[in-house]
């Protein structure tokens, strides 16, 4: 069927563009512990972060409010390089802080006679771009001849650490900052470094691409606790006659409220503090876990036909826990790792590896969901019931549409991402992670609308197919006097053989499943 493999196809795709676009790991404080340089071509080489910073305002007399401050930053070498040195030595060892604009990366470095490219200057690049050999190549900006900013930090002696001067870059310019520790000096292999970095933005240290999502979890918010009160009226209100299954639906309403809620104060506690604690990280992310499990738990009891053409789901209870308890581990596990921490993300293989289970059980619960709401309406549709067949239809209306708007989201979020391969769009990213909470919420609100409780909403329930044909009553006693015992009849008879049939089959079909 087509459509359970574009379904299938939408899950796989959508959890593996999760690994790219998760809420990040990252934080306006970086702190770094011994972190060693690695060599990169012809230089030792230390990513010390990137974030997208917001220029200040246009009064320079006011307070810097953008800056990138380096606090007790200091480089460790090791015993053999700074024994190879004399006691009396002035300048032993060069390490550079290179920060620049992204846009002005080809400014840094250089390649000679259309050779590899190199970070460090060699003697022929210094006489043919005028750089200093065992320095950084830096060409100036066309905007600032001041950028891409450099300080430069001497070893003195044969001492094993030098710290660099405290000091506070004040940026004026709106765009991704780099910020790079490089040593040019073969001798200094095995160089680490200590200390950290504090990144600002105007508003405060959330990094400028998750800056927007603080705003918009109040939206979400507000739009769950709209959703929460008009669901909750009509569950008070005829709490009579609630099914089993809008217990499940106020269960995901308010999770969904409670994840929204934390988000939003996760993120203000970042903003105001530039770190994550890991305990409160910890905390949301479970919540989401849940909310996206029971979620999708929800949804596939519903396709199920749970509560509408079958009381329970017999057999298949213990299988559909089962699948739950694998999926929130999974999803716990990758949530965790995308967003527990303070500066490095993870690598490519550790997402990969936490990602592809995600992937799967995710393309399973689709395909499973597909292929029982197939069965249900093949039920329905020989039962005759008119009124559960239309709901039916409308939420694998909703369904199918959600999968074509997945996998065309999914066709963005790869565009986006191969022509930004240095987030120069970071701005407008925050709407790639946004897009699935708002499609969730929107899926939500179909499935709150389909299944809304009101004072006919046990006549939708599951009670032995006896009240299924409501239409087929109707247009009976529509006919003459005499015909009216005789369908009374042949119906009660019918409903006898129909239940025998219904429960036989259904054991059959739990053991299929």
């Amino acid at each position: 069927m087509d459509l359970r493999r574009l379904a299938v196809l939408a899950a796989a795709l959508a959890a593996l563009a999760g690994g790219w676009w998760g809420r990040g790991a990252e934080a306006s404080i970086h702190t770094y512990d011994r972190e060693p340089f690695r060599e990169v071509g012809n230089a030792f080489l230390l990513s010390g972060g990137s974030e997208g910073i917001v220029a200040d305002g246009a009064d320079p007399a006011a307070p810097a409010s953008s800056f990138i401050k380096f606090v007790n930053v200091t480089f460790w070498r090791t015993p053999e390089a700074a024994e190879s040195h004399a006691k009396m030595a002035h300048s032993t060892g060069l390490v550079q802080a290179i920060l620049f604009e992204a846009a002005d990366r080809d400014n840094i470095g250089g390649s000679a006679y259309g050779g590899q490219r190199s970070i460090c200057c060699t003697p022929d690049l210094a006489k043919l771009e005028g750089c200093k050999q065992g320095e950084v190549i830096r060409r100036p900006s066309s905007d600032d001849p001041d950028w891409p900013y450099v300080l430069d930090t001497h070893f003195s002696a044969n001492y094993l650490s030098v710290k660099l001067e405290e000091e506070q870059v004040h940026i004026t310019k709106t765009g991704m900052y780099n910020l790079f520790f490089i040593s040019c000096d073969p001798k200094l292999r095995g160089l680490t470094m200590s200390g950290k970095t504090i990144w600002r933005n105007p508003g405060g240290y959330l990094p400028g691409r998750m800056a927007p999502l603080m705003k918009f979890y109040v939206l979400m918010s507000l739009a769950y606790l709209l959703v929460m009160i008009v669901w909750f009226s009509q569950y008070i209100r005829f709490w009579r006659d609630i099914l089993p299954i809008q217990n499940w639906i106020t269960l995901v309403i308010a999770l969904g409220l409670f994840e929204m809620t934390l988000w939003y104060f996760e993120y203000l506690n970042f903003n105001s503090s530039g770190v994550r604690p890991v305990g409160i990280t910890t905390w949301v992310v479970t919540v989401g876990a849940i909310r996206k499990t029971v979620s999708r738990l929800l949804i596939l009891s519903i396709s199920m036909g749970y509560g509408v053409v079958r009381p329970t789901l017999g057999g298949l209870t213990s299988k559909v826990l089962l699948l739950g308890l694998t999926y929130f581990l999974a999803s716990e596990m990758l949530d965790i790792a995308e967003n527990v921490g303070t500066i490095n993300d993870i690598s490519g293989k550790a997402r990969l590896f936490l990602v592809l289970p995600d992937a799967f059980l995710d393309a399973f619960l689709i395909l499973w969901i597909f292929t029982s709401l197939s069965r249900t309406l093949e039920k329905l549709q020989a039962r005759r019931s008119s009124v559960k067949f239309d709901i039916y239809r409308k939420f694998t209306n909703a369904l199918a549409i959600s999968v074509i708007a997945s996998v065309a989201w999914i066709g963005y979020e790869v565009y986006f991402k191969a022509t930004d391969p240095f987030s120069e769009r970071w701005q407008s990213a925050w709407i790639i992670t946004a897009f699935w909470d708002v499609l969730a919420l929107v899926l939500l609100v179909v499935i709150c609308y389909l299944w809304a409780p009101s004072q006919s909403s046990q006549r939708y329930a599951y009670s032995g197919e006896a009240a299924d044909d409501d239409d087929e009553e109707a247009q009976s006693l529509t006919k003459g006097d005499g015909e009216v015992g005789m369908v009374k009849i042949d119906k009660d008879r019918n409903v006898g053989v129909s239940n025998a049939f219904s429960l036989e089959d259904e054991a059959e079909e739990d053991k299929r499943e």
